[in-house]
């Protein structure tokens, strides 16, 4: 993110917590600007001002949709992936209620899916949770011993947000509509990672956030598939097909547009690089700190993602003082990173909870160089080792 120059004492700043939300980009900014000044209008209103952010609405709308093959139409605006996974959980199974209560998940969804389907089981209905391989993977043949007559819906996370693993959501959705049951993922981390193509994969809906591809905090969509039906969640005026009541956040619409738009554009050379910078950042990680595992699946991972574990280490130990060098990572989600309960994904995996504690989430950004890792690194091999002797249970050399 900032040129490392060790010969002069400039103050260090490395970002590499993308997984919890990325810089706008400046054309991003750029796009959104307007909209807070001269072209303020509400797009509900009938004259030259709304009209004009009408027109905006409908061309942001036309804009994703054609990045995951959609039509547009099929695009509801939100406030973000929270936002969005609730409207595709409670809208079917509120919708549906007559016909089925039995909702399947998936062990290591976001708390976005986990923490709505709770409140769905408070209200009466059926979650199954499918378990996972010691790689984060689900097995397609799992989901599809769990379908009975009541299942309304499936929900599988398409690629994890602290592991990576990215789950065979084509084979899913292919196994589910034999059976009649609707499919959403939420495909926040991997949009803007890799292709993401909503009849390539069969999904009936599909949540995706702004700022998790370099655009603005609080705006986000719901892809819902023609002819599929949900119950809105709020009541109010007839915006967003009748789905989300409420004036449209055109400028955040704006940017999540802009932010599609430069996804699709670079998308291809993005994911080339990352994909070199994380498999570098791994195997120098691995090959310089003993006692280093990584979590999750060696291959199918999203092309940012290094999730590391460590041996006789606390994560967030390991988190502030990479902090005080100048480098930002996590050590699990940003949703439950302020959580001292360990990770629900690494228990998935069957880590035992005091190795659990040990990790890291790194994340890494297309302004990431490979001079970053290399400063990363160094000081990882130099705090872990501090720390190795500073703990009790660590065993000394």
């Amino acid at each position: 993110m900032y040129p490392l120059n060790r010969g002069e004492n400039k103050v260090v700043r490395i970002y590499m917590d993308h997984g919890a939300t990325t810089r706008p980009d400046p054309e991003v900014v750029n796009a959104m600007l307007p909209f807070y000044d001269e072209l303020f209008g509400n797009a509900s209103s009938l004259h030259t001002f709304g009209q004009e952010a009408a027109r905006a609405l409908a061309s942001s709308r036309k804009t994703v949709a054609d990045f995951l093959r959609a039509e547009p139409e099929e695009i509801i605006f939100t406030s973000g992936g929270t936002e969005s996974d609730n409207l595709a959980l409670k809208g079917i199974a509120y919708l549906k209620k007559n016909k089925g209560k039995h909702i399947i998940t998936s062990v290591i969804e976001h708390p976005a899916i986990l923490n709505t389907c709770k409140y769905l089981g408070d209200m009466g209905y059926r979650i199954t949770y499918v378990p996972v391989n010691n790689q984060g993977l689900i097995d397609p043949a799992d989901v599809e011993d769990a379908i009975t007559d009541d299942t309304i819906l499936i929900s599988i996370i398409h690629a994890n947000n602290e592991i990576g693993t990215i789950q065979p959501i084509k084979e899913i959705s292919a196994i589910a509509h034999m059976h009649g049951v609707l499919v959403h993922t939420d495909a926040v981390q991997s949009v803007g990672k890799m292709p993401v193509n909503v009849d390539d994969l069969g999904v009936d809906m599909l949540s995706i956030s702004a700022h998790k591809i370099y655009g603005p905090k609080g705006v986000g969509a719901l892809y819902l598939r023609k002819g599929t039906r949900l119950q809105g969640l709020s009541q109010g005026g007839s915006h967003e097909m009748g789905k989300r009541a409420g004036t449209e956040n055109i400028p955040g619409i704006v940017g999540l547009s802009k932010a599609v738009e430069l996804a699709k554009q670079r998308v291809e050379g993005d994911t080339k690089y990352l994909v070199n910078l994380r498999d570098t950042m791994i195997r120098k990680i691995l090959d310089s700190i003993p006692e280093s595992y990584l979590n999750g699946h060696p291959t199918k991972r999203l092309c940012n993602n290094v999730h590391v574990r460590f041996s006789y280490v606390e994560g967030e130990s390991l988190l502030m003082m990479l902090n005080m060098k100048g480098v930002a990572v996590s050590t699990g989600s940003a949703c439950s990173s302020k959580s001292l309960e360990p990770s629900h994904v690494l228990a998935a995996l069957g880590i035992i909870p005091e190795k659990i504690h040990g990790n890291l989430r790194i994340t890494l950004g297309h302004e990431n160089t490979i001079d970053e890792v290399d400063y990363v690194v160094e000081n990882l091999v130099d705090i872990v080792k501090k720390l190795r002797a500073m703990s009790p249970i660590a065993p000394k050399d």
